[in-house]
């Protein structure tokens, strides 16, 4: 996708997601409400406070092809077990207590507040359409600290981690 491409598509994009956010508001709540013992140790009481979440059936995505990105139809049908926009995560209804989830999900809320949405929507299309949803940076940076956390290795400042990565990022 080129820059006059994903300027052509990021409004619609955006507006989606703003809508889906502020449609689900009235159930989100604070991810320090979920009470995950060994989340505090990780990150900033205030990004656990801003942090939300909405349980849902089905995790919401974007209807990239119906606005033309077919190159990104993979993303759009994947059957994810949590996705996060801005500062909202959106977790399977069976998955409300999976610590490990909310993590995870809990570094992309870092990178959308760090990068902010245009960058971060054009730094995820990128990594999608160039090396797939695993590999993609953004994807392969949240999946690499919650191996970190996993493996019950010592509890590190996940904000700062997060940022350090950004900044090192090309």
């Amino acid at each position: 996708m080129d820059e006059a491409q994903f300027q052509q598509f990021y409004p619609l994009v955006f507006s989606w997601i703003q809508q889906t956010v502020a449609d689900h508001a009235g159930r989100a709540r604070p991810v320090a409400s979920a009470h995950f013992p060994r989340l505090p140790s990780y990150f900033q009481p205030a990004t656990l406070a801003s942090a939300r979440f909405v349980a849902v059936a089905a995790t919401p995505t974007p209807p990239l092809s119906e606005l033309g990105l077919d190159q990104f139809s993979d993303f759009e049908n994947i059957a994810a077990a949590g996705i996060t926009y801005l500062d909202t995560i959106f977790v399977l209804e069976s998955l409300v207590d999976d610590e490990s989830l909310f993590f995870h999900e809990l570094v992309h809320v870092i990178q959308w507040g760090i990068l902010r949405p245009e960058r971060f929507l054009l730094a995820y299309a990128e990594g999608l359409e160039q090396k797939g949803y695993r590999q993609s940076p953004l994807e392969a940076m949240a999946y690499a600290a919650g191996d970190l956390f996993q493996s019950q290795s010592r509890p590190f400042a996940v904000e700062e981690w997060v940022e350090t990565r950004l900044e090192m990022a090309p």
